[in-house]
């Protein structure tokens, strides 16, 4: 073959790459996916996680927790816990032991559509939104506002088009409904309306569960389908650290159960302030209390799909402010996340809290920080991921639009590094080297991995100043108001049939406009 034909050959070949490169790639040779396992940070040693486990053993068998609705104590009682004269249930280890042998390792959390389900098996790492923010941040204004179901629906809205958000957990308050009952329905039906990824919710009295999933069954097709496939789980904060329940979100909790529900248990004691101040003390108080909560559910239900939610929040023990950016932070999400892999449960906690008030430098590194630790640690669910800001106190469109980004850098570094014969590239080095071209700039090797090895910010800025300052040097905020726009400005795809929507507008207050 001479040279001229050679390289039209070779020309041939590269058209046809860049032609492949332009497609999207199957989901097995996408850079990140959910789902990815991670798990090669270890923050503990064996013999940590060991001595939390027998700490969290002994706090649940001589302090117990008080404050159990009748229900419960007639539930755990009969499960084998003892009820003392002090009102405080207590845990034998023999107890505890047996139910982390059977409790339910095999959950899934479904999506609507059943194409982003999630699993949750052994260090399997998905990022969502979370929170009860009661502010939205306005970035051009560079003030706060009170949330409101509209801003609810349309977090949903964006989060369904973000391929690193992976599930919807209510992240904002609908201040705009005084009425408790119908901001719950309102909070099922926004979120339900904006996305087909699973979506967690809370619920503020137990008879509410009832009518909400009336309406899930409504959206469903029917009760059968919802028990096949619940796509809504339930966030609950069943406990009131330190160590007593809350009785109002235990009863809740019954009815969840019953009406086959996922539940997220959800322990959040503030290191300093209403748990120990130190990061192992603070992880042991969560650990017990989602253990006491773990019996509670099978007690209920033996096998009934729970996620042990341990998660302990930072404290600025200078001010009392909370410290949702911080390296403690970090360390308290990642050291949970190890303590799910010790019982090998489903578990998520807390990751990507900003406490700066704007989607800012400050705010990036605070995400950056706990996000990457999280997911390196192999926390299955990372909840708070993006879009929160001032502590969670406010929610950012915005910033979840760019959080987008980090995530998928914070998946990269989940994915970690492949090492095998291809990878380690020998003869690439050689023929790079010897006679080559002395680089690898477009070599068939480079090009045919460069979208499976590499991820791409979609906002993020590689250009030189030069380029920069010639393309008008575009503004990272700005580029993602304009995306939240263009989003904002079609009806989102998870909007329900127009039969469905008239009946559940029949049934319920609904506030969002049809």
């Amino acid at each position: 073959m001479n040279d001229q034909n050679r390289n039209s050959a070779r020309s041939g070949g590269r058209a046809a790459r860049r032609a492949a490169r332009a497609s999207a790639l199957p989901d097995h040779l996408r850079p990140i996916r959910p789902g990815m396992s991670g798990g090669t940070l270890n923050v503990l040693s064996q013999q940590d996680m060991e001595r939390i486990h027998n700490a969290a053993l002994d706090a649940l068998e001589r302090i117990g927790l008080a404050d159990a609705p009748q229900s419960g104590i007639d539930y755990l009682v009969g499960a084998g816990c003892i009820l003392g004269e002090d009102r405080r249930i207590r845990f034998p280890r023999a107890l505890v032991e047996d139910t982390l042998a059977r409790a339910n390792r095999s959950v899934t959390l479904y999506s609507r559509d059943g194409k982003t389900d999630l699993d949750l098996s052994g260090s399997r790492v998905h990022y969502g939104t979370a929170g009860a923010a009661v502010h939205m941040v306005d970035v051009e204004g560079r003030e706060y506002r009170d949330s409101t179901v509209q801003d609810l629906h349309d977090a949903a809205r964006i989060c369904e088009q973000l391929d690193n958000i992976h599930f919807v957990q209510r992240p904002m308050v609908c201040r705009d409904i005084p009425d408790n009952r119908d901001m719950d329905l309102n909070t099922v039906y926004a979120c339900c309306a904006g996305t087909f990824k699973h979506v967690g919710t809370s619920f503020t009295d137990p008879s509410f569960v009832k009518p909400a999933i009336e309406m899930l069954h409504l959206i469903a097709g029917g009760e059968d389908k919802w028990r096949e496939r619940p796509f809504v789980s339930n966030s609950n904060c069943f406990v009131v650290p330190p160590m007593k329940f809350a009785t109002e979100s235990c009863l809740v909790m019954e009815e969840c159960i019953k009406y086959g529900m996922p539940v997220l248990l959800l322990s959040a004691g503030m290191a300093g302030a209403t748990a120990p101040s130190t990061v192992a003390g603070a992880i042991v108080q969560a650990v017990a209390e989602c253990l006491a909560g773990l019996v509670y559910v099978n007690a209920v239900k033996p096998g009934a799909p729970a996620i042990f939610g341990t998660w302990p929040f930072g404290l600025d023990l200078r001010t009392g402010a909370m410290t949702g950016g911080s390296g403690e932070q970090a360390l308290l999400t990642a050291g949970c996340a190890q303590m799910h892999r010790f019982y090998d449960l489903p578990g998520g906690a807390a990751a990507g809290i900003a406490d700066s008030k704007l989607p800012d430098m400050q705010a990036g590194w605070e995400q950056m920080c706990s996000n990457v630790m999280a997911g390196l640690s192999g926390l299955n669910m990372v909840y708070e991921a993006a879009g929160m800001h001032a502590s969670l106190l406010g929610f950012c469109h915005e910033s979840l639009i760019l959080s987008d980004d980090l995530i998928g850098q914070a998946l990269r570094c989940v994915r970690g590094i492949e090492v095998n014969d291809e990878t380690l590239a020998l003869d690439q080095i050689a023929q790079v080297c010897l006679g080559g071209s002395g680089h690898y700039l477009g070599t068939d090797a480079t090009l045919s991995r460069m979208q499976m090895d590499h991820v791409y910010p979609t906002y993020g800025d590689r250009t030189s100043p030069k380029e920069w300052a010639e393309i008008g040097k575009p503004d990272l905020v700005a580029k993602a108001k304009a995306r939240k726009d263009q989003i904002l400005a079609d009806r989102s795809p998870a909007r329900f049939d127009p039969v469905t929507d008239a009946a559940i507008r029949a049934q319920f207050n609904i506030f969002l406009r049809a």
